[in-house]
């Protein structure tokens, strides 16, 4: 845990205790549609379907993997969950607020409790601003403390992610890229959120740097009772770091189950081609397995498919595919999936 001081306490917020099963944020029906405009008059002509419709829980002091291909909708989910754009339709609860319903004053009120640790930690911070002034931001915004009490705990956290404290009036293009996307975590645990958003923190650093922040994440979720939604599009590193993964595909999502049974046993044909692209480390398997590869590109979300949205792609696609929509439905203890044919 992070040590004690006046800060900490001050930041500290009205936590549950973490028990197994206990839901921390619900979602339900979740859309984003984007308005596609046109003309002189800017009319709306057609609408983007980012997210079409999803629904799963996230439960407190666990990791939920979402996985997927480019532009499937992931970093949209995220950021709608967190209210940093507003849902089209659908709810997002969190610990008993229904977000989507609640003012903005009441949204912020929430704020230190849901935070984000964003993709790009080139453009996440501003360049004008030194590492202090970033990770103090938000002590300033929902805390009342001293200017020393303040400095103390901006010394403390970047301690706790493994940056020099004496560094703290540096600037962000005096770090690398690794160290800037440290600073970033250190702004989002500022002041002691229960649950964090992580839009593909890894993907933009090197892969020597990689297991480092992942690792940095794991030991701070076990000291301080976080719970993760992990968005990556690299299977292998998710399988690393969740407990159970749900796969998007074109603003839906597909196969939802526990990170064991989904990398053992996929039931949807496109979490089995996703699973049969991630290299396996015994050069006698790799020669011998067989890769599912999939043909033709994702389907655009301004006009997608009818029926399944994956059955322009999917290998075992059938007439009634194109015509009906899956089902999501529970097939083992925990494996939901949408397929007509999963079973």
């Amino acid at each position: 845990m992070l040590p004690d001081s006046a800060a900490t306490t001050t930041a500290a917020t009205a936590k549950g205790e973490v028990q197994p099963g206990q839901v921390l944020l619900s979602v339900q029906g979740l859309k984003k549609h984007f308005p596609i405009m046109k003309g002189v008059f800017r009319r709306q002509v057609g609408s983007v379907r980012a997210v079409d419709g999803v629904s799963f829980d996230i439960y407190r002091g666990e990791t939920l993997g979402l996985v997927g291909e480019s532009g499937s909708g992931k970093s949209t989910v995220g950021r709608v969950m967190l209210q940093l754009t507003p849902a089209t339709e659908g709810t997002v609860t969190f610990d008993g607020h229904e977000l989507t319903s609640l003012p903005a004053s009441e949204v912020r009120e929430l704020r230190p409790r849901m935070q984000m640790v964003f993709q790009d930690p080139h453009a996440s911070l501003n360049p004008r601003m030194t590492v202090a002034s970033i990770i103090g931001e938000p002590l300033k915004e929902h805390l009342s403390l001293s200017r020393s009490d303040r400095d103390l705990r901006i010394e403390e956290l970047l301690s706790v992610v493994g940056l020099d404290p004496t560094h703290a009036n540096r600037y962000p293009h005096e770090f690398s890229g690794g160290q800037r996307q440290r600073i970033g975590v250190a702004r989002a645990i500022a002041l002691n959120p229960d649950f964090i958003v992580c839009d593909e923190p890894i993907a933009a650093l090197d892969v020597s740097i990689q297991a480092q922040v992942v690792n940095l994440l794991l030991k701070l979720q076990k000291d301080l009772d976080l719970t993760y939604l992990f968005i990556s599009h690299d299977l292998s590193m998710v399988r690393h770091i969740a407990d159970r993964v749900a796969v998007m595909y074109l603003g839906n999502i597909v196969e939802l189950a526990s990170v064991d049974d989904l990398f053992e046993s996929p039931k949807h044909p496109y979490t089995q081609a996703l699973r049969s692209a991630v290299p396996v480390p015994d050069p006698v398997v790799e020669a011998s397995r067989v890769r599912v590869i999939l043909e033709g590109d994702m389907p655009s979300p301004a006009n997608p498919p009818s029926g399944c949205p994956f059955n322009t792609r999917c290998p075992i696609a059938e007439p009634r595919c194109s015509e009906e929509e899956p089902e999501w439905r529970e097939i083992t203890g925990g494996h939901w999936v949408a397929c007509h044919f999963a079973e």
